[in-house]
């Protein structure tokens, strides 16, 4: 078991929620904690997909902290950056 607990303590908190929610409740828990956990493993995917297409689409080095020219500079010196 996670955070190293025994049978006795897992029993020990299992039979507290149940006091405290009903045996009538915590079936309706279960599933909305079900379905709320997908649902952030499903937004989760999708923004590391989005991520992922992005970094796909852009070449590297093409935004704007790195759009000066680097020819003019020598590779040991600090890169200025300028706001226009």
């Amino acid at each position: 078991m996670p955070f190293g607990l025994g049978m006795g303590e897992a029993i020990m908190i299992f039979l507290v929620v149940l006091l405290l929610f009903g045996a009538k409740r915590l079936p309706e828990i279960g599933t909305s904690l079900g379905k709320g956990i997908r649902e952030f493993k499903s937004s989760v995917r999708e923004i590391e997909s989005s991520v992922r297409v992005e970094g796909e689409l852009k070449p590297p080095g093409s935004d704007a902290t790195t759009s000066q020219s680097t020819d003019s500079q020598e590779e040991g010196a600090p890169r200025r950056l300028t706001t226009n």
